[in-house]
């Protein structure tokens, strides 16, 4: 009898063994998983917090947007109105209210984007037409463009020189 009882131990133990190997596979799968959604949350709140400060940081450019063709309307005003108009203190205080609004602008983040005389970029200049000029060189700024920060809120609207009516000597602007 004692042979029949060790064959039984045996097999006892090697389902025993066995057993043990399928929930040491299932402990380290569960282990495997629970880490990946532990990485995947990490990621997820990472993710959320950088797409939070991103709104923060560019949350006024909306308003500067809608604030863009105000500006646009002051400096053509400016463009027509005479030099120094006789006894006007109107214009020099529309003047001021201009200059105060543009720093305002300024120091919450806006920018001009540089246009006339420089290479076209289409990143920041959009362009209109092109005329006589120094071949892909801006040589004229219909619409000013403004970044906010670093992101281009309003692209340049120019001309952009075709290369026609440049001799060797018109090299600069």
């Amino acid at each position: 009898m004692a042979p029949d009882r060790s064959e039984a131990e045996i097999e006892d133990s090697q389902a025993l063994k066995q057993a043990l190997a399928e929930e040491k596979e299932k402990a380290e799968a569960n282990l495997a998983g629970w880490q990946r959604a532990q990485a995947d949350f990490i990621n997820y709140k990472r993710r959320t917090e950088q797409e939070k400060e991103e709104a923060i940081k560019y949350a006024n450019s909306q308003l500067m947007l809608c604030l863009l063709p105000i500006l646009d309307d002051l400096e053509r005003a400016f463009a027509v109105m005479p030099e120094r108009p006789a006894k006007r203190s109107w214009a020099d205080g529309i003047k001021l209210i201009e200059r105060k609004l543009r720093a305002t602008l300024e120091t919450q983040g806006l920018s001009p984007i540089k246009a006339l005389g420089e290479p076209f970029d289409p990143h920041q200049h959009e362009a209109v037409r092109q005329a006589a000029g120094k071949e892909g060189i801006v040589i004229e700024e219909v619409q000013k463009g403004y970044q906010f920060r670093e992101r281009i809120i309003r692209p340049s609207k120019v001309v952009v020189g075709n290369g026609e009516g440049t001799g060797p000597g018109e090299d600069e602007f």
